[in-house]
């Protein structure tokens, strides 16, 4: 059963069956990306402690262990979200803590292994956070971070400004701006990385495809993947758009359909970095 302590947070955003399936596409598709590895950082996780920093469902921690089979021997594996979605049965190496990491932590511990994914939108202060990360590390430890920019793109000219997907993008990032967040954090984290302190960074650039339309099998199934993730787009905008931008929910519906229509276009190639 899950170990599960925290503080009272408030999470403004979905957290129902319909939320967690698309988070779990989320964790597929990056998975997938990474040639079906939970990381790329070059450890050996037995016997470590391990962070995993927005766990979502805890999809990442539990198959590591259940599904891996190598990493069976990892310590302890904490992970720690806004949100308590995570299953009440997990393995015994595995907790879950509801903790808003942009307040001092609950846990003391340092750590062997920090992994972020998936945060875009999540922090207003990630240098904070990445020194915080650099505090709970231990000597010799390392840190992952996964995470896309709010922009999309084509490499053939088939998505435009007016591309609705590109446009729920531009609103998104002004509501997110509004309110303090930088949805593009991403290229930026290796700057920050170094001001922390961090050595031997590594940065890596990967398309991630939305839709069919890529030939390779690989990115095929992963663009599958993204436009699922997009035909939910309520989930990402239904608050800020009304909340922060003032649009009426008929306005917020009417784009969301236009991105669902946008999504599954032929013809169009999007990706994101």
């Amino acid at each position: 059963m899950a170990d599960g302590i925290g503080r009272e947070v408030h999470y403004k955003f979905p957290n129902d069956e319909r939320e967690q399936d698309r988070l779990n596409l989320i964790h597929y598709a990056i998975y997938y990306l990474c040639d079906e590895r939970f990381f790329l950082a070059p450890i050996n996780p037995d016997g470590k402690r391990i962070l995993d920093v927005g766990t979502g469902t805890g999809k990442w921690p539990i198959e590591m262990g259940t599904v891996a089979g190598i990493f069976v021997g990892y310590k302890f594996a904490t992970g720690v979200d806004l949100s308590a979605i995570q299953p009440r049965w997990t393995p015994p190496n595995v907790k879950f803590i509801v903790d808003d990491l942009e307040q001092d932590w609950l846990e003391t511990e340092l750590y062997d292994f920090i992994h972020c994914r998936y945060m875009m939108g999540a922090i207003k202060d990630w240098p904070r956070l990445v020194k915080k990360f650099y505090e709970h590390l231990k000597p010799g430890g390392w840190v992952e971070f996964k995470d896309s920019t709010a922009t999309v793109f084509s490499e053939d000219g088939t998505v435009t400004p007016d591309y609705k997907v590109a446009e729920m993008l531009r609103n998104l990032r002004l509501a997110s701006e509004k309110i303090g967040i930088n949805m593009d954090h991403a290229p930026l984290l290796k700057g920050w990385m170094e001001q922390a302190g961090f050595t031997n960074i590594e940065q890596r650039t990967m398309r991630l495809p939305i839709g069919t339309w890529p030939k390779n099998r690989r990115l095929k199934l992963i663009g599958a993947m993204m436009a699922s993730h997009y035909l939910e787009v309520e989930a990402f905008t239904l608050i800020p758009f009304i909340e922060i931008l003032g649009w009426s929910q008929a306005e917020v519906e009417e784009l969301n359909a236009q991105v669902r229509a946008a999504v599954q276009t032929k013809g169009v190639h999007p990706l994101h970095n």
